[in-house]
């Protein structure tokens, strides 16, 4: 490291003597420079899985530094790294998005005012959905408290909880479903890697399957 920082340190004495200037507004800089500065410097290529302010749509490649990814767009699954079985996945979860949208926007033109009858087909179908899925989330763990358990039994803890409003994200990401945080009982955040049945508090009005007392999603936690 001290060869390494020395070299930059003279290489950048020699750019500043040469004085190698265009413009103020287009400076040009030796690319021996950037070659110095190693990999820290360079950024990773990811697709956004859902919209991110300040960075880009859902859908969308961009260039962000990898300890942003690593440390914030990973563990949440809000992108994932610019290779083809992602763009793949991607493009086809957007596509049946996109198709869902489509029939409802059909339906609506087609249908000015819906029935009570038609809503209530609606709203058990979606619930159906919830109930027969299983939500998969990636989670960054706690390593000083994993790394201090008495026995491999213990519960893995996560570094951040998840919350109603990281289900109800989810929900509608990978089920293409959407829900109020209302709806969503979970009077505590979820603070350990493990399964969880989650209930769900869905119109009394929407029958439950034979042999149900109530709605549940199923959700998973896994480490990232």
């Amino acid at each position: 490291m001290a060869y390494l920082r020395n070299g930059r340190n003279v290489i950048r004495q020699i750019i500043k003597d040469t004085k190698i200037h265009s413009s103020d507004s287009d400076r040009m800089i030796n690319p021996l420079l950037y070659a110095c500065q190693g990999v820290r410097y360079r950024k990773l290529e990811v697709i956004l899985t859902t919209s991110v302010e300040k960075l880009g749509k859902v859908g969308q490649t961009v260039k962000v530094a990898p300890g942003h990814f690593r440390n914030h767009l990973m563990p949440k699954l809000l992108a994932v790294p610019n290779i083809d079985k992602y763009a793949y996945l991607i493009k086809q979860q957007r596509k049946n998005c996109l198709l869902q949208e489509e029939e409802e926007e059909e339906e609506e033109v087609k249908v000015v005012s819906v029935s009570e009858e038609a809503k209530q087909r609606e709203y058990q179908k979606a619930a159906k959905i919830l109930d027969n899925a299983r939500l998969v989330l990636r989670r960054s763990i706690n390593l000083e408290k994993f790394r201090t358990r008495a026995t491999k039994e213990d519960a893995i803890e996560l570094k951040s909880p998840v919350t109603t409003e990281d289900l109800v994200a989810e929900v509608a990401r990978q089920l293409c479903v959407h829900i109020l945080p209302e709806n969503v009982h979970l009077p505590s955040p979820l603070l350990t890697v493990g399964e969880y049945e989650v209930p769900l508090r869905l119109p009394k009005s929407i029958p439950l399957p034979a042999g149900k007392i109530q709605w549940t999603l199923n959700v998973k936690i896994r480490t990232a």
